[in-house]
């Protein structure tokens, strides 16, 4: 089959998702054709089966602000003519499924039906997707998609209970990819990082307000008192340079280590004994799948998406939002015995690989079959 893929080219769980399906797919035969503003920071390398379309926006004085719908949805158009493209895959419901939506009824009058399946990935629907100005924009798109999915079952519920939607809409969880992820490693490239006497604890993010990364220094910070540890902050983001001055007035700057964006990220994983994730929300919790494909313990909170990727006492723990003394109780029930550490470490591995995508591709193939099948229903 061959399939567009629609998504944001940056360090973000939808743009990365988005990626590796579209990799996934190309290794099983599929052509796949990115279609963005800027090459997908995982998408290495193109081939015959992986083409990569840039989306240009022209300047124009008149505009204060770009029209990147409209250039999407006109790219969206050639590609799709040109490349004779069977299915458009959208990953962020702002702007994809609403520019997609527009080049489908482009095509349409030309007499080329493609269907469109729309995947939500969080962000576009609990924080910008709600907001007055975008909400008619959003629930129209949904609507008009001809497959919905969603990311977790809370995303899901979420979106019936926000929005007007009429379509059903079907959960198909994040996915890692087991074989990337090598957990060999020396006693000299982890030294690199730490002491040997040193826990390694990890915080992976976007560094937004909703991360509440301060909460994350403060837990570090407490953990830190108790046993030798550092803190490995990987990641970019408006939160960043307040974190890096909290650091200071805690005097545990030369325990913390900001790496900024990174693509090794299995590598910083497969060092670290503890991740730390206590988001306000997640829609799924990417972050913690990879940290625990890696064997890798989480201490998250309870909220969005996350339950239903890290088990409560049997991956880390879980803690309501905000509960710092709750989290650090937990951390330091898993650090501090060597032996209940590697059982933490084994069962987030174990967990972690229900989510491997050979077990998540097919469902994504079967909902690209219906789309496909019933591509003419919602043709006029």
């Amino acid at each position: 089959m061959k399939i567009a893929i629609v998504c944001y080219p940056t360090f973000g769980g939808s743009g990365v998702v988005a990626t590796e399906l579209g990799i996934a797919l190309a290794n099983r035969g599929h052509e796949v054709h990115f279609v963005t503003y800027k090459q997908p920071v995982r998408l290495e390398l193109l081939s015959n089966k992986i083409y990569f379309h840039e989306v240009h926006v022209p300047e124009y004085p008149l505009f204060h602000y770009q029209p990147y719908e409209l250039a999407l949805s006109s790219k969206l158009v050639d590609t799709i003519k040109l490349f004779g493209i069977e299915l458009l895959h959208v990953h962020y419901a702002i702007p994809h499924a609403y520019a997609g939506f527009m080049a489908k009824k482009i095509l349409e009058e030309e007499g080329i039906y493609v269907p469109m399946i729309t995947t939500l990935h969080g962000t576009d629907i609990t924080l910008v997707g709600n907001h007055p100005f975008y909400k008619p924009a959003v629930t129209f798109s949904i609507n008009k998609s001809d497959v919905v999915t969603s990311v977790s079952e809370n995303l899901r519920q979420s979106t019936k209970d926000l929005f007007g939607i009429k379509k059903e809409i079907e959960v198909i969880p994040n996915f890692i990819d087991k074989r990337k992820y090598s957990m060999q490693y020396t006693d000299c490239q982890r030294s690199l990082m730490a002491n040997d006497d040193e826990k390694i604890i990890t915080h992976i993010s976007n560094f937004r307000a909703v991360k509440r990364i301060p909460d994350v220094i403060r837990i570090f910070y407490e953990i830190q008192r108790k046993i030798p540890a550092k803190l490995i902050m990987v990641g970019e983001g408006p939160e960043k340079e307040k974190a890096e001055r909290l650091c200071e007035r805690l005097g545990i700057k030369n325990r913390v280590v900001f790496l900024g964006n990174s693509n090794e990220i299995d590598r910083i994983l497969c060092f670290s004994d503890l991740f730390l994730l206590p988001s306000e929300t997640e829609s799924f919790g990417l972050a913690a799948l990879e940290a625990m494909i890696n064997k890798v313990a989480v201490i998250s909170s309870d909220t969005g998406g996350i339950p239903e990727v890290n088990k409560h006492g049997v991956t880390g723990y879980l803690s309501k939002v905000g509960d710092i003394d709750n989290m650090v109780a937990n951390a330091l029930s898993i650090l501090e015995n060597d032996q209940t550490l590697e059982k933490f470490k084994e069962n987030a591995f174990k967990e972690a690989s229900k989510f491997d995508i050979t077990h998540i591709l097919p469902l994504y193939e079967a909902v690209y079959e219906k789309a496909y099948k019933g591509r003419y229903k919602n043709a006029y």
